[in-house]
């Protein structure tokens, strides 16, 4: 990507050289990742080598440092050639906010340049089967033991479980609200386990699968921030890049829904013409035009609004929400619009449709980011994480 160029110019470079990517190297994989149900190696390694997983890594880490719009861009486009790999880019961006923000210099200095060239996929890991998205309610704990920490516990529902390298584990080390901290896990330690891939109604060959932590062995170097910053690493993480992320992969889910609808009208004749010429169905490929727009004009507005160091948390949730609404009524409107058609597995839409209720849960549903905008709006709400991370502007 051009440095030198205009923002847009660049940003319209960078979703080129990705839609030209997606569709060489990771459209002609779907129909084996889709038959097996298991966890995709190659195409993720293809991803991480790219450099695309550092999008908002600075350059003195090798990273991209093209900012927040430049990463929607990118999940976005793989997105819509693959909601599982667009799942997997935005995991793994995910489990590199940690380092970005809480690492200490030498814990950057050692992963970020290798989440840069791709030898490195991070992920974190902070949900439990018995809290949910509870995070005060975990049970895992963390105890020092001289020179290092022993974790106990189990992780479930961990984006890119089967395929990270490094895990960012929130765990209990005292009590409280500032009882929870964060470390570092690689996968080669001693004591850390995954549970069996189990496949799931959407986005095969992405592995959001459980860890165990038994008596797992780590350094105390390997602490992330300071001890009880555990719950401040969850909650910005979610905040900062989950919740955009997450938007991001609705976002592409829902253009690759619209393409397939307008494809189809456009080819299946009824009546002596095209399905496209009837006016029952304009008015619904309208609505759909209508819902897209909308969606990707909150999108962009938040993600840019972080870009520029403006406090945005509100923008970011409703992001969310919005953006995944849309795209389950866009799936809808489209479902009703190929009637049996759609439920057929030689075409795209059966499975962008199960792709897209993979987008609901994580990093908020949409019951809470209406509660959250509701305390926004109540003037109850306890600050804002864009305000606080406050990133550099980007140019």
């Amino acid at each position: 990507m051009n440095v030198h160029a205009d923002p847009a110019e660049r940003h319209e470079a960078l979703r080129q050289q990705v839609r030209e990517f997606a569709c060489a190297e990771i459209a002609p994989r779907i129909a084996e990742m889709e038959a097996t149900g298991g966890v995709d190696h190659e195409v993720p390694a293809l991803i991480a080598k790219q450099g695309w997983i550092a999008v908002t890594v600075g350059a003195e880490h090798g990273g991209m440092n093209a900012g927040h719009l430049a990463k929607t861009l990118v999940i976005e486009e793989l997105s819509r050639v693959s909601g599982a790999m667009g799942a997997m880019a935005q995991a793994s961006m995910l489990g590199a906010a940690k380092i970005i923000h809480f690492g200490s210099g030498e814990q950057q200095r050692t992963w970020l340049p290798r989440v840069a060239d791709g030898s490195c996929l991070p992920t974190i890991a902070v949900t439990e089967p018995g809290s949910g998205g509870h995070v005060l309610g975990m049970a895992s704990t963390a105890r020092r033991r001289g020179r290092e920490y022993v974790l106990t516990g189990r992780k479930v529902y961990v984006g890119n479980s089967h395929i990270g390298d490094l895990h960012g584990v929130v765990v209990r080390t005292g009590r409280g609200s500032k009882g929870l901290s964060a470390f570092l896990v690689e996968a080669d330690r001693p004591g850390f386990s995954l549970a069996p891939h189990r496949p799931s109604m959407g986005l095969h060959g992405f592995s959001f699968g459980e860890i165990t932590l038994d008596q797992c062995r780590i350094p105390a170097s390997n602490l992330i921030g300071e001890h009880g910053d555990g719950l401040a690493v969850a909650y910005s993480s979610s905040v900062l890049y989950g919740r955009p992320n997450l938007t991001a992969v609705a976002l592409g889910i829902h253009q690759a829904i619209m393409d397939e609808t307008v494809r189809f009208v456009q080819e299946r004749e009824r009546y002596g013409g095209p399905l496209a010429d009837l006016p029952t169905i304009r008015q619904r490929v309208g609505a759909m035009q209508s819902r897209l727009m909308a969606a990707r004009t909150v999108a962009y507005d938040a993600v840019h609004r972080l870009d520029q160091g403006l406090p945005c948390d509100p923008e970011l949730m409703n992001a969310k929400y919005v953006n995944v609404e849309a795209v389950l009524d866009t799936a809808r409107t489209a479902m009703e619009i190929h009637a049996a058609a759609g439920l057929q597995k030689d075409r795209p839409l059966e499975r962008l449709v199960r792709d897209a209720f993979h987008i609901y849960a994580p990093a908020g549903t949409g019951d809470i980011q209406l509660h959250r905008l509701a305390e926004e709006a109540l003037g109850t709400s306890r600050g804002q994480w864009s305000q606080r991370l406050l990133p550099a502007p980007v140019a």
